[in-house]
């Protein structure tokens, strides 16, 4: 099972949960709400700080911070950033533009 974290007050968030319901992959994904509580966040943030994958979340990027969700984790530890290459790790093509809801 692949580690989503996010926020459902994240738009890049909603919309990844809205691409995985309608490709009907819920049960290869386990949504963690950063936001819903501090053992959440905590966690998140623990990742955060220590994978590489978010020094450009960490340092900034075009000198504009930012959160770095959604995030995945895979079951052997390889954390992305990138839904493309979490789908990519379940044999699933890349999100077209018409399946995202909202913009």
């Amino acid at each position: 099972m692949i580690l989503f974290y996010g926020s459902e007050i994240c738009i890049d968030c909603r919309n990844t949960l809205a691409i995985l319901k309608a490709r009907k992959l819920e049960d290869q994904f386990r949504f963690i709400d950063m936001t819903a509580n501090t053992d959440n966040m905590k966690a998140f943030f623990t990742l955060r700080d220590r994978e590489a994958a978010f020094a450009p979340a960490r340092e900034g990027e075009n000198g504009r911070s930012f959160i770095g969700i959604p995030a995945f984790v895979k079951e052997d530890g390889k954390v992305t950033l990138d839904l493309d290459e979490a789908l990519g790790w379940l044999g699933q093509p890349p999100v077209r533009e018409e399946e995202i809801v909202e913009k």
